[in-house]
């Protein structure tokens, strides 16, 4: 049978918590192989469509495939085609690494000798191979987002979702966790679907759907998104950066103003060709001149009028959190 030219379609996808619509009519594409990126605040709405996707949960209305399966009338088909790496660590810590892994191959079905040249295989990708036998409970934080990688790899799913897969670690250790990331998509064609709030790691994505308030508001690429923003900045020291705005917007006629008593921000198509006329034009003012090129914030502040970050969650969040819960309980 022919795979299917999308690893996951989505289509209209709905889901109300009594009054609260945490997931509202929304809908994209995720192409085979590649890192695809959920990026908004907490509260937005990505955990939702992804517990949707893993046949956690039910849409209220709208279609979704996976694999080529539908996620509402073939959820076991979807399961075997999926591995996730939630934000809540879900590894038994009084087993070895190897017993996790074990334990999930009974699961799915994994044959032993199949388990067993899997499991090194998976266990050397995230150098984890020398810790096989120790007791989860001695591992770090990144230890363990590795080891949950490599189980949500043992069943060889077609998608493997990662929810927020390194909130809590060090730059160091997520840095690493992105490198196996970068190594499924290239040496095994896995497709990976990931939320984050995180703009750096965005970046690491092919193509991104931004979401807020349980709605898509863009989807590109990190340099498509960057482009809806727009123009570059170049950043001026100097004592009189009122005056010298005034005068850069009066000689170009381009957006300039004054950020600070010593900084001008001056907003311009091409920062590279511009900054040689304004060094000879304003030769003894400047003081410095650095360039600021769009950013996944910027895009974001862009597109919903805020910036996005890590905060205490509004009343529309909590709500939606308490009904989640007791949904679950």
């Amino acid at each position: 049978m022919a795979q299917p030219e999308w690893a996951v379609e989505v289509e209209h996808l709905v889901r109300r918590f009594g009054p609260v619509e945490a997931v509202a009519d929304v809908s994209f594409q995720v192409r085979r192989g590649e890192i695809f990126g959920f990026l908004g605040p907490n509260g937005a709405g990505k955990s939702t469509t992804i517990k949707i996707l893993a046949t956690l949960l039910r849409a209220t209305s709208g279609r979704a495939l996976l694999a080529g399966f539908d996620v509402a009338t073939q959820p076991t088909q979807v399961r075997r085609s999926i591995g996730i790496v939630f934000q809540d660590h879900s590894l038994d810590d009084r087993l070895t690494a190897w017993e996790n892994l074990y334990f999930h191959a009974l699961l799915y079905g994994v044959g032993r000798d199949e388990f067993t040249d899997r499991a090194q295989a998976l266990l050397a990708m995230v150098d984890l191979l020398d810790r096989r036998d120790d007791v989860v409970r001695t591992f770090s934080g990144g230890m363990r987002r590795r080891l949950e990688i490599a189980r949500g790899l043992l069943h060889a799913p077609a998608v493997l979702f990662l929810d927020e897969p390194t909130v809590g670690l060090d730059p160091q250790t997520r840095s690493a966790i992105w490198q196996h990331v970068r190594r499924l998509r290239d040496e095994r064609g896995v497709t990976v679907f990931m939320t984050t709030h995180y703009m750096d790691e965005a970046d690491h994505c092919d193509r991104i759907a931004v979401i807020d308030h349980g709605r898509i508001v863009a989807l590109g690429t990190p340099d498509e998104l960057r482009r809806q923003v727009g123009s570059e900045a170049v950043l001026v020291g100097a004592p009189d950066a009122a005056r010298l705005a005034a005068e850069v917007a009066e000689r170009y006629g381009v957006a300039a103003r004054a950020t600070g008593p010593g900084e001008a921000r001056i907003e311009v198509a091409d920062a590279a060709a511009f900054l040689p006329r304004l060094a000879a034009d304003f030769a003894g003012r400047l003081e410095s001149l650095r360039v600021h090129r769009p950013t996944l914030d910027d895009v974001f502040l862009h597109l919903t009028g805020r910036e996005i970050r890590d905060e205490e969650a509004s009343p529309l969040d909590a709500m939606r959190r308490r009904v989640m819960g007791r949904r679950r309980a």
